[in-house]
């Protein structure tokens, strides 16, 4: 399977399986083991940096088994070959995203310009307000 060399990860964490699929295909939908899952064991990928490992458990979200397995299911081919592909893919991008280092967002004060603004805004609010009330001279 060459992911070694692609993706960066080792051949043992990776199971790939066929299974039977739904949808489209007429008889041959219950014929055939189309559908790709995939499995990827972060157990097995040491070389995984511990935060790119903590951001692929974040991303992949109810695709992480409680035995730290990331299952991709891609059905939307009709080919093994295609929804391997798929499969494969999908994991490559989230593998990518998940080596993106978050920009840590430092605190500002806002400036007094801005603070004006606002309230001038918040002024005008007010105004508008006050003059849709309707006074009685009764």
């Amino acid at each position: 399977m060459a992911l070694e060399n692609e993706l960066g990860i080792p051949e043992e964490a990776i199971d790939l399986r066929f299974i039977r699929s739904g949808g489209p295909g007429g008889q041959n939908v219950n014929k055939v083991a189309t559908a790709a899952q995939l499995r990827c064991d972060l157990k097995l990928w040491p070389a995984l940096p511990e935060r790119v490992r903590a951001r692929l458990r974040t991303l992949a979200g109810r695709r992480l088994t409680s035995d730290d397995v990331i299952v991709i299911s891609a059905q939307r081919f009709r080919t093994q070959e295609h929804n391997k592909r798929d499969a494969l893919e999908r994991l490559g991008e989230m593998i990518a995203q998940a080596r993106i280092e978050p920009r840590v967002r430092k605190a500002t004060k806002p400036t007094r310009a801005s603070k004006e603004r606002r309230l001038e805004g918040k002024q005008k609010r007010s105004d508008v307000k006050k003059g849709r009330k309707v006074t009685h001279d009764w």
